[in-house]
């Protein structure tokens, strides 16, 4: 097997809010070599370091909005989230848990902090990331899948060096329960302090890490702290990593949907023409009824 390299390594732009409740930094895409395509079939990345946020008894969040043509998935480290969509999915997560909305051929939905959690306020830490669908599946049934944090498996690395959570995917031959159109792997990686784990993907998937909290060594060479991604080269097939102080990372690996991508806002289509349709199709209320 060949090592796979570091190709970049992304610091933390400056962060901006995403509605009222969600303050982001946008890794995919960026302006410095991370676009939709490169990292395809993650095609957003936003990641709402631990910011506190005061008590308020009217929740922050994002009203009801529009999406087709992918998938959002929201990982949650701190704090807690409720979802509501046109589609009838929807529900709270808090630490630990995850929400993977299939908007597929059209939802409404709305991100809001817990009404509760909103009352006393606190730290708040999440990974919003969008996953592309092929063509094929971009006009099917939405669905929602809520992944709640005693039902990911996890993996435990040897020497005590830490574990793995699956969310979807696999890390040796322990599996995600999240259901996926596509061949990718979303994982947590807590890794103690000297703690190692290798990993090891077919040299074609694109592969980035976001170092949450702490910092590691890639390859006992290239040193990633908090807050940076690092996006693997695709020049082999595996990598390790260790951490030089108790570290959290999310590893993001999958098969690019070799495809063209037309998007604007909140929908991601193949053509210009099925991005004006889903244009029409909102404006003509197909997406469904939410109250905000």
């Amino acid at each position: 097997m060949k090592t796979r390299t570091v190709e970049l390594v992304v610091r933390p732009g400056e962060p901006h809010f995403v509605g009222d409740g969600f303050r982001v930094h946008t890794f995919i895409p960026s302006g410095i070599g991370l676009d939709m395509q490169r990292m395809n079939p993650f095609i957003l990345l936003d990641y709402n370091s631990p910011y506190k946020f005061p008590p308020s008894s009217n929740p922050k969040g994002v009203g009801v909005h529009p999406h087709r043509g992918f998938e959002t998935v929201t990982i949650s480290y701190k704090g807690k989230v409720a979802h509501h969509d046109s589609s009838g999915g929807g529900g709270v997560i808090g630490e630990g848990d995850v929400q993977w909305m299939t908007a597929a051929s059209g939802v409404l939905h709305k991100e809001y902090h817990e009404e509760e959690w909103s009352k006393t306020g606190g730290i708040f830490q999440m990974v919003q990331l969008w996953v592309n669908l092929p063509q094929k599946d971009k006009m099917s049934e939405p669905k929602y899948q809520a992944i709640k944090k005693e039902d990911i498996n996890q993996h435990k690395l040897k020497k005590d060096a830490g574990h793995i959570e699956v969310i979807a995917g696999e890390y040796n031959e322990t599996k995600g329960i999240a259901s996926t159109f596509t061949p990718l792997h979303v994982l947590n990686a807590r890794l103690n302090k000297g703690g190692k784990a290798t990993f090891e993907f077919p040299a074609c998937y694109n592969t980035a890490l976001l170092v949450l909290e702490g910092s590691i060594v890639i390859n006992g060479n290239e040193k990633i702290q908090t807050d940076h991604l690092a996006l693997m080269a695709n020049d082999g097939e595996t990598f390790e990593v260790e951490a030089d102080k108790e570290a959290l990372l999310l590893l993001l690996s999958g098969l690019p949907i070799d495809e063209p991508i037309v998007s604007h806002g909140p929908f991601v289509m193949n053509t210009k023409k099925e991005l004006l349709k889903a244009f029409d199709d909102f404006n003509n209320g197909k997406f469904g009824y939410l109250k905000d």
